[in-house]
């Protein structure tokens, strides 16, 4: 898929013609102030080794809806899981712990810095965590791009797409996994304003699988409901391309993108 959508987008608001020259340059400035960082190639070989380290496997996506509650979360205890962002508000409740974790929203990194600063679960984070979350073993630093793609390595670099969830969607397919399926993403926020406008939480959130999750005046960004579509869609034809499964097994929700399947079935020998 070209990046018509994108440039024709009333909310992202990109140019109908883009400079390729000037947009090669960007690239290239923006990924040698990476480069330069001494965390960047330590990270590099870090995410290369993970490459395809778990070719031909399973994994599951844990979004942050509300449906996320009604997921029996000693089903996952026997597969591969990505957390997202504020997955560790579930830890008051069940034993149950995410294989890894992925956050790239520089407001949910500060809010939850400390616990990623003391977590023993693998992060995979947006390099603006550097101001906030001390580089160490568990820790694996993302570059992120403005070119929107779909990055089969994400040792060089991704793409947020406008969610979490399209980086947790790369880091599976970069480490290999064959089917990959989604639980707790409703696609849907009962809130009002413009797609990634910053806002200020009042009360508790509906929106996420717990009240607290942007709750006491937390700013956060309003979702962007096209863009993640376009992010999702990018995903899932590079997964059919490769002859791999991306999956929703959320229960409920209105995300129709990608094909439904019972976690159950999912999880099972059959599938």
């Amino acid at each position: 898929m070209e990046n018509t959508f994108l440039e024709e987008h009333p909310i992202l608001k990109l140019p109908v013609k883009l400079n390729p020259y000037q947009q090669a340059f960007d690239l290239f400035i923006n990924r040698l102030k990476w480069d330069l960082k001494p965390f960047s190639w330590s990270c590099r070989k870090k995410l290369k080794n993970l490459q395809d380290k778990y070719e031909g496997q399973k994994a599951v996506i844990m979004c942050n809806g509300p449906s996320l509650n009604k997921v029996d979360f000693d089903k996952l205890k026997n597969v591969f899981t990505i957390g997202l962002n504020k997955v560790n508000l579930l830890f008051n409740r069940t034993d149950f712990r995410p294989s890894v974790i992925a956050v790239v929203n520089a407001h949910v990194i500060e809010q939850n810095a400390g616990f990623y600063n003391e977590t023993d679960i693998p992060l995979f984070m947006d390099t603006i965590a550097l101001k906030h979350v001390k580089y160490r073993k568990n820790v694996h630093f993302l570059h992120a791009t403005d070119s929107a793609k779909f990055s089969r390595d994400i040792s060089l670099s991704i793409w947020k797409g406008g969610t979490v969830t399209f980086a947790a969607m790369q880091l599976a397919f970069h480490m290999g996994f064959k089917k990959v399926a989604l639980v707790g993403c409703d696609h849907y926020f009962n809130a009002i304003g413009a797609p990634n406008q910053l806002a200020v939480s009042t009360g508790k959130d509906d929106s996420h699988f717990d009240p607290n999750y942007f709750s006491g005046g937390m700013k956060w960004q309003l979702p962007d409901i096209a863009a993640s579509e376009y992010s999702y869609s990018l995903a899932r034809e590079m997964y059919n391309a490769s002859g791999r499964s991306l999956l929703n097994a959320t229960e409920g929700g209105y995300l129709n993108i990608l094909p439904r399947i019972d976690l159950d079935l999912f999880l099972s020998d059959k599938f």
